[in-house]
């Protein structure tokens, strides 16, 4: 129908003008408006393109910026064309003109009002859609670099045959193509119906037919072109049926086929690729018939046939032939399962070994007492515990902190416990801009402790200390700590406003340029704008405190710098520090992983590594992530003093990471090119070692019908020297576990675990976390019987806190508002039996920091409660007798002791309050920059805490009644 004219127009209505200036004023402000948000835009764009350059990864942003524009652009353009030709085509397939009805003659308006901007409008409408398709797109980048630079498995899955990469690679990207062809043949279809029913194509209460010849092929041809991508659907199912998540009793996010999706839905799918494409046959051949009926019964046909095949007859399989038998139907399946998820969780190599679980009542008690010595570095220095100590004796000023949870490494084959001396902003003593972000820019130092043994009166044995830090490193390397756990703010160094540094030989503050390379010059005025509105702060811009020189350090913390350098990666949620040659580095861990490994079941990454040290600064590891394939593939190290990142490759079979490495070359360094200073202070990583304990937990049973019976299914103890519920976190020790090869210590991550819902100890697992041994990485479990089962963590934590000794010990230990914290309850395989040892720590009501006070040690029925290790483990091996620091309860009269009370002693008060006047003047000299002053309270508050030690000690030994 041809488009109407416009209405009769009247005389025009004379409007006052805006005056020229007014004109010219309007179009400025336009102009400049303009100008600033494109300015805006941009300024986003070119800050992330001079952080990526800063760090020499610029290959990264570029890759990414480019492969991100190219989907844009062609999938823009496609969804574009396709709706706008549909659109066009639509237009001009219009009936010519014929007898108004009332239903056209409403729609006459409509076709009069859009007819002068037909063309814009047409244009707007593909421009839309194009933009929408474009920009989810874009977001696919990771799946098309994934596909176009997939690298073979050289494994096949046992349904399809088809290389796992066609799961991990191809069929992302085919279900994205078809996903993006459903939008657009939908798009297309509404579009094109509602220009024919527009312009008289489609007639809803017209006299005569419904819809033109022209009309009609038009959308049978759309609608053919939807059943055809629905048949390309099923084909594609069939496949998915591989990587399907589904509930099943035998395991939580079950993966891949079972016997009703081979032997139902299977052949269903197949029967309606064939029913789909007759289908759309029907739906094309209306170009010639010009008529709906036979398509819209074949249509009829495959709705009915998909709720039939695919819907009803795989429910009626499920019932009559599974349920009745399911354990026979299931096995086979379940088996496929169980080998896939051992694989892809790289558990398919650990080594279950029967244990006895009980003492060897043969072995000889000196025997024993020895070989407790030679098993393992039992550490008592707890890292999630002693951070105040940490905090208290080596902060030095208020504006440095440390973690709160340490990290473990080792030294000269010493197990080490270490931390950064790193900024803490909310200490400075006056916030304002230039303080925050100018003066107080970097932390100071390394502070390390013994990890088997403590100093004076329990306190941490330091191996590193002190400002500078001196001590088993040196003094010789770069101490200053700009990039770190606790470095989240940005900092602007190297121009004219100088830095608080510290100087050697206890010099005191001085002031400090930074000398590194690291950060975003600020001497371009275009490079200031940005960032000023990159961080919202306008001062940037026009501040004197910025000159030449000047450059912003941002994204400082080891996690951030490593993720955004390498988005594929998976960043492990504890960096830990280590000292290098001269220099301080942050060593990261990073994964690779994917979700469509077909039969592995998944697992949420962030439930997996969640235990009772997870806090805001021990974050887990890719919270919602789901994944059912994982590999430590990437070392990472970030230097703490120029933030130089590196990625090495660690795992040189892992095809995901070959992959990437195609899709970025260059950016992640080979493994030979890891030195040796920095190998031996890699480890084997705890939230992989997590999710896999996690998996182990049922994967553990390699037989389908015990798998599917769930008898033999374990759990992941809660954290016992807690009440938070939480999973007990792993622990790295130096130890030799039962069955391996070398003959020394051997630095490993340790578990346990207990049977489902009871307190027993089922298995203990490690894994060999040493990469300088051949055997890194393999993974022992000792599998006690199930018949008489030890006792597990909480039990033993249980059966120390109820023994009526230990108990009153504690509530003596307790007095005066004394604190009490449990260390890591460790645990020992040592002679067919498990040897449990605990620190238990002090933390008295005048002091900070807790100390190391007793050490509980059980083996068999034999515990100690004593002062030192080597004493508990002479008690509990009867080398020698126990101390009698408590007695037995009594009734009046009839002993020779009584109870001391501890807390309630006039000399420990006198003390301790000596010792908090020490520190309030040593926060006074230290205020005034009185060194000399500052040292000597430190040696009061030294003494102080003696006496006050000294005395508690006196005061809790057994006095005769009535003294």
């Amino acid at each position: 129908m041809p488009d109407r004219g416009g209405g009769p127009s009247g005389p025009r209505m004379r409007v006052g003008r805006p005056s020229r200036r007014a004109r010219t004023l309007l179009m400025t402000l336009g102009v400049l408006a303009v100008l600033a948000m494109l300015f805006i835009m941009f300024a986003g764009f070119w800050t992330d393109w001079l952080w990526f350059r800063s760090v020499k990864y610029s290959t990264v942003f570029t890759t990414t910026l480019w492969t991100k524009i190219g989907l844009f652009a062609v999938f823009g353009l496609l969804m574009a064309g396709a709706v706008g030709f549909n659109i066009w085509l639509a237009h001009r397939l219009r009936p010519p003109l014929s007898a108004m009805s009332m239903e056209q003659q409403s729609l006459d308006r409509y076709r009069m009002s859009i007819a002068p901007y037909k063309k814009w409008l047409l244009l707007g409408i593909a421009v839309l859609v194009g933009l929408i398709a474009g920009a989810s797109a874009a977001g696919q980048w990771k799946t098309w670099l994934m596909y176009v630079n997939g690298v073979p498995f050289g494994t096949k899955d046992p349904q399809f045959h088809m290389d796992v990469s066609f799961y991990t690679f191809d069929l992302p990207w085919y279900r994205f193509l078809l996903g993006f062809g459903f939008a657009a043949v939908v798009l297309s279809v509404i579009a094109a119906a509602v220009v024919h029913y527009l312009y008289g194509g489609l007639r809803v209460t017209s006299p005569g037919a419904r819809a033109t010849a022209a009309a009609t092929g038009h959308l049978s041809v759309l609608l053919g072109l939807f059943v055809t991508l629905k048949a390309v659907a099923y084909w594609l199912d069939r496949y998915g049926l591989a990587v399907k998540s589904s509930d099943f009793k035998a395991a939580d996010n079950w993966t891949g086929l079972r016997y009703v999706d081979a032997n139902a839905y299977l052949p269903a799918k197949t029967i309606l690729v064939a029913i789909a494409a007759i289908c759309a046959l029907l739906f094309f051949a209306t170009l010639w018939r010009r008529t709906w009926q036979l398509p819209v019964i074949g249509f009829g046909l495959m709705v009915l046939s998909a709720i039939l095949i695919g819907g009803l007859y795989p429910a009626i399989v499920q019932k009559f032939q599974v349920q009745p038998n399911e354990q026979a139907k299931e096995s086979p399946y379940v088996k496929k399962n169980i080998d896939a998820t051992r694989d892809a969780y790289g558990v398919a190599g650990s080594e279950v070994t029967e244990y006895p679980g009980a003492p060897n009542p043969k072995t000889d008690k000196n025997v024993l007492r020895q070989q407790a010595d030679t098993t393992a570095s039992i550490r008592l220095l707890d890292p999630n515990i002693v951070s105040p100590a940490f905090q208290v004796g080596q902060q030095v000023k208020n504006y440095y902190a440390f973690p709160s949870t340490l990290a473990v490494d080792r030294y000269s084959g010493q197990d080490t416990v270490i931390g950064l001396r790193e900024l803490n902003i909310g200490g400075i003593p006056k916030n304002n801009w230039i303080n925050d972000h100018f003066k107080y820019t970097h932390g100071y130092g390394v502070v390390a402790a013994k990890g088997t043994t403590v100093g004076d009166q329990g306190a941490p044995d330091f191996t590193q200390s002190d400002l500078p830090s001196k001590g088993i490193f040196g003094t010789d390397f770069e101490q200053r700590i700009y990039y770190g756990e606790q470095t989240k703010q940005y900092s602007i160094v190297g121009g004219p406003q100088k830095e608080l540094d510290y100087t050697s030989d206890n010099q005191g503050e001085r002031e400090t340029s930074y000398e590194g390379d690291s950060g975003v010059n600020l001497d371009n005025p275009v490079n200031r704008a940005a960032y000023a509105l990159t961080f919202s702060e306008p001062q940037i811009l026009y501040s004197g405190a910025i000159g030449k020189g000047s450059r912003i350090l941002y994204n400082r913390t080891p996690k951030d710098r490593v993720e955004t350098v390498a988005p594929w990666l998976t960043i492990d949620g504890a960096p830990y520090p280590a000292v290098i040659g001269k220099r301080v580095v942050w060593i990261v861990d990073a994964y690779t992983t994917t979700n469509g490994y077909p039969y592995a079941s998944r697992t949420t990454l962030g439930q997996s590594t969640t235990d009772s040290l997870t806090n805001s600064q021990r974050a887990v590891v890719a919270q919602e992530n789901q994944v059912n394939y994982i590999r430590n593939s990437v070392k990472a190290t970030v230097d703490a003093y120029d933030g130089t990142v590196t990625l090495y490759q660690w795992d040189t079979e892992d095809p995901v990471l070959k992959t990437w490495m195609k899709a970025f070359p260059g950016t992640v360094k080979s493994k030979s090119e890891i030195s040796k200073p920095l190998l031996d202070h890699l480890r084997y990583p705890q939230d992989l070692f997590k999710v896999q304990r996690e998996l182990l937990t049922r994967y553990h049973v390699t037989d389908p019908q015990t798998f599917l019976s769930g008898s033999e299914a374990w759990a992941v103890p809660d954290d016992p020297t807690t009440k938070a519920g939480t999973a007990v976190p792993p622990y790295y020790l130096s130890m030799k576990t039962p069955g391996q090869k070398e003959k020394d210590q051997v630095f490993s991550l340790t578990t346990t675990f207990t049977p489902n819902g009871r307190g027993n100890l089922s298995a203990f697992m490690s894994v060999n976390a040493d990469p300088g041994t051949p055997d890194y990485g393999k993974i022992r479990i000792l599998k006690t019987p199930t018949s008489k089962p030890p006792e597990g963590p909480e039990q033993v934590q249980s059966k120390f806190q109820s023994d009526p000794k230990i108990a009153e010990t504690i509530r003596l230990l307790r007095g005066g508002d004394s604190e009490i914290e449990y260390g890591n309850l460790l645990a020992v395989p040592l002679d067919g039996g498990m040897l449990y040892v605990e620190p238990v720590y002090v933390r008295s009501s005048g002091l900070k920091y807790p100390l190391l006070r007793k050490v509980l040690v059980t083996y068999g029925n034999q515990t100690a409660f004593e002062d030192t290790l080597e004493k508990a483990l002479n008690v509990v091996f009867g080398a020698e007798a126990p101390t009698t620091s408590v007695p037995p309860a009594q009734p009046p009269g009839e002993g020779n002791v009584t109870p001391p009370q501890v807390g309630q002693d006039p000399t420990v008060k006198a003390a301790l309050a000596e010792a908090q006047k020490a520190i309030e003047d040593a926060e006074k000299a230290r205020q005034a920059g009185d060194w000399a002053a500052f040292g000597k309270a430190q040696d009061e508050i030294k003494a102080a805490l003696k006496k006050a030690i000294d005395a508690e000690a006196k005061a809790a030994a057994p006095k005769p009644a009535g003294q």
